[in-house]
């Protein structure tokens, strides 16, 4: 064990070798040897562990992988290729080619994001943006958050604060990462009041809760899971009435900001803001990066008086969205008002693709990728807590894996293992592409992807 202690090789060896001496050049000389150093370590505990020492060409190659793991660019580029139209753990929604330049232009030039050229005077990041939203929701008045939980807790700590909030049991939901609309309300300062069943809850049952203390009547939409059966829910118009005829303001977390009618693409009916505005909603929220397609953000239609109370909270300073995710927005919010957004927001490019498209793509793939790939009907998936259990008629390419050693996950990993990663998804021991949520200037990546890996596991 000493003769393998003896074998390191110290750090300015190391420092010397011409690999190593690229990575200093690259990043920095301290940071280099932070990390030599911490190789090292891990050559010492392995050694002490009964390994062999490990030559120096082979602690240079373990340098070498750590330091890409730790500073390469991120995130890194991948291609869908799963189906998941919002696919949470791949980013959600990519965005528009005009999205993309708007984000460019505010990133790297100064703009007028709070300066009015009219006056030359200050002006409001949110004046331009909330103009646009209330054109293609018909809000009266409109502001952007980072997320929409912020913007729920936002609306609800600038209107019920030390009061309760009357709320279905039934949608007292839990959203990803543990996120809880309950934990929600207890942050904002408001007092949770449950009405009704988990399956049935009627308007009077809001109603029969208000008090003087009542601060809202919350309607939240379950956007990630679905309740079937014996089920009853009230309108949003039934929760308007009730909340006029008491004089308590009603919101509704919309959950995925839906602006096109899902119906016709063969899907169930999604909330839409623009239906909520037009039953007299006090607050409404939702997400820009779901069904909207554009970035990170969440949004805040409403009433006048109800928009600029919660414009005035402390708090919306310390939510509010950064210059480059509303540069975005601005743009995604374009395609709406445009009537483009089917062509030009790459979800609904997905969305409303046919399957006959999507079946002649799947077969001119299979083709390229050889070694017995072929093509089955299935299923996409929209994702992202938007839309649960409804799919789309999609083909797929199946991936030989009978013969492959690796099996199934050999292949998948094969795919990750591609420059830039293919994600496939993996069913009954068969790797599956789907071509819905390619973008079409990955495809071929893909096809390069597919032709390595197949014929890799055809050979082995």
């Amino acid at each position: 064990m000493t003769t393998g202690f003896r074998s390191i090789p110290p750090v300015n060896e190391l420092l010397a070798d011409d690999r190593v001496a690229q990575l200093v050049l690259r990043h920095s000389r301290d940071a280099v040897v932070d990390l030599v150093r911490r190789r090292l370590d891990v050559v010492r505990t392995t050694i002490a562990g009964g390994a062999p020492a490990p030559d120096i060409d082979s602690i240079v190659d373990g340098i070498e992988r750590e330091c890409e793991e730790r500073w390469r660019p991120w995130p890194s580029r991948v291609i869908n290729a799963t189906g998941v139209i919002l696919h949470t753990n791949l980013g959600r929604a990519p965005l528009s080619d005009d999205a993309v330049r708007a984000m460019e232009r505010a990133a790297v030039s100064y703009g007028d994001l709070e300066y009015d050229l009219a006056s030359g005077k200050r002006g409001s990041r949110q004046e331009h943006v909330s103009r646009l939203v209330c054109e293609a929701t018909g809000a009266e008045a409109a502001m952007v958050v980072n997320n929409n939980a912020s913007a729920v807790m936002l609306g609800l700590a600038a209107l019920a604060t030390d009061r309760g909030v009357i709320i279905s049991r039934g949608e007292a939901v839990e959203i990803g990462g543990g996120f809880r609309i309950p934990d929600v309300l207890k942050q904002s300062g408001a007092d949770l009041v449950e009405v009704g069943t988990t399956n049935r809850t009627y308007a009077g049952d809001y109603e029969a809760a208000i008090t003087d203390r009542t601060g809202a009547i919350l309607a939240v939409h379950a956007s990630n899971f679905k309740v079937v059966g014996f089920t009853h829910s009230p309108t949003i118009e039934e929760l308007v009435d009730v909340g006029r005829r008491r004089n308590v303001p009603v919101l509704h977390d919309l959950g995925s900001g839906c602006l096109l009618p899902t119906a016709r693409y063969g899907l169930a009916p999604e909330p839409m803001p623009q239906d909520s505005m037009r039953a007299g909603i006090d607050l409404g929220f939702f997400s820009g990066d779901k069904l909207l397609g554009g970035p990170q953000a969440g949004v805040i239609i409403g009433s006048r008086e109800s928009v600029a109370i919660v414009s005035r909270h402390p708090l919306a300073r310390a939510m509010r969205i950064d210059k480059i995710n509303m540069a975005a927005l601005a743009a995604t919010l374009l395609h709406y008002i445009r009537g483009e957004a089917e062509t030009t927001v790459p979800i609904w490019k997905m969305i409303s693709m046919s399957s006959d498209a999507i079946k002649q793509k799947a077969s001119l793939w299979a083709d390229a990728a050889g070694g017995g790939a072929t093509i089955l009907e299935s299923a996409s998936a929209i994702g992202g807590g938007s839309l649960p259990g409804e799919t789309l008629p999609t083909w797929v390419v199946s991936l030989p894996t009978e013969q492959a050693k690796t099996g199934a996950e050999g292949v998948a990993r094969g795919l990750r293992e591609s420059t830039p990663p293919v994600i496939a998804r993996i069913e009954e021991d068969r790797v599956l592409v789907d071509p819905r949520t390619v973008l079409s200037d990955d495809e071929p990546a893909l096809l390069e992807a597919l032709k390595r890996v197949v014929g890799a596991e055809g050979s082995g």
